[in-house]
């Protein structure tokens, strides 16, 4: 394996381990969030902390490292920044926190496999995907991400038999009751999260646009928090003026929940998502997101007492089956075609030698 080849192995291999970072990130803050919901936190103060958190974290980082290539701020990137701080720092973590304190973490997660599908539309739409239908590898992106959307309806609307895991069965009883109450509000939850996903795959499109012209990352991910903290503290004042003990910081499980979000889910995921947009585009980044599912499925039911049954496990099954496809197929846009025609690609130490033979004949002949 030569030097160029360990180097693309290496930059995938980073590719692959961020977005998994990522994930476990997203599955961590699901839990710790709906564990915050369940005890008053609101949603609207806490898309104000987290933000603000991530802004403070990130700014000294942009200042430092982006000094001397940050690019000249223009009315087009403002009005880029302030919709993105509107879309995913305000409008999708409202609706996604209210849908989550509707229902539960393992459901809000599995609702919000529908990104991956949202995001391949729009950037098939506008051109930032590569799709060519006639192509076996197309083929799968465009099967995977629909086979992954049927796993996440599995999950969500196929129940079964609860498997009996053994920390979860003194606390069997305690959720029959829950799931009976969240009955009640599932479809609105349920609209309310999709609503979100929207939002959040919109805000992923409009990230990858604005890089093109904003290359500067960790600037942009400063901002858009800023921009964003301004906006919700704007929507929590008015939505939280009758309750300002929806304000107070305490040492407890929302302060918690207010700096892992910001740190993790804000400042480092903004940036991360941008650089490995840059290379992988998009959609890669969201194809991933079935796995932050499976996380909160295991982890809800160690930590929040979630039950697991027979309609989640095999909704995971299918939601990795189109994953894979997904995955091969983004991996198959990047293998360059070995020949062209009938023409057999030779190595090219082989076509040297032929050179230098070719040279050497020539000097005899003369």
């Amino acid at each position: 394996m030569g030097r160029e080849s360990l180097a693309k192995f290496s930059t995938m291999a980073k590719s692959y381990l961020a977005v998994i970072f990522l994930q476990f990130g997203y599955a961590g803050l699901a839990i710790i969030a709906k564990s915050a919901l369940n005890k008053g936190m609101s949603h609207y103060t806490f898309a104000v902390y987290r933000n603000i958190t991530a802004a403070l974290i990130i700014a000294p980082l942009a200042i430092f490292f982006e000094r001397n290539v940050r690019p000249k701020m223009t009315i087009s990137i403002f009005l880029k920044i302030m919709v993105l701080g509107l879309l995913e720092p305000v409008i999708d973590q409202n609706l996604y926190y209210t849908g989550m304190n509707y229902t539960t973490a393992t459901f809000t997660t599995a609702l919000g496999n529908v990104i991956p599908g949202i995001t391949f539309i729009l950037a098939w739409i506008l051109r930032l995907e590569k799709v060519e239908v006639r192509k076996l590898h197309s083929q799968a992106k465009i099967l995977g991400t629909a086979v992954t959307l049927g796993g996440a309806m599995i999950m969500t609307l196929v129940r079964g038999p609860n498997i009996g895991l053994p920390w979860t069965k003194h606390t069997q009883h305690v959720q029959t009751e829950t799931a009976l109450h969240s009955q009640q509000d599932l479809v609105k939850g349920a609209v309310m999260i999709i609503a979100g996903c929207f939002c959040w795959a919109s805000f992923y499109i409009l990230q990858a646009i604005t890089l093109k012209s904003y290359p500067a990352g960790l600037s942009l991910t400063s901002l858009i928090c800023s921009a964003g903290s301004l906006q919700a503290s704007v929507v929590a004042l008015v939505a939280e003026r009758k309750n300002p003990a929806a304000w107070a910081l305490h040492w407890d499980n929302k302060l918690l929940a207010y700096i892992y979000s910001g740190v993790i889910c804000s400042g480092i995921a903004y940036y991360l998502s941008g650089v490995i947009m840059e290379d992988k585009g998009p959609v890669f980044v969201t194809s991933f997101n079935p796995l932050s599912m499976i996380i909160v499925a295991i982890m809800g039911s160690f930590m929040l007492a979630e039950q697991l049954d027979l309609g989640k496990v095999l909704g995971a099954g299918v939601i990795v089956v189109g994953l894979y496809m997904v995955i091969w197929g983004k991996k198959q846009d990047e293998v360059p075609p070995e020949s062209t025609g009938n023409q057999i690609a030779l190595p090219s130490t082989l076509v040297k030698s032929s050179d230098t033979l070719r040279g050497v004949a020539g000097d005899e002949a003369v």
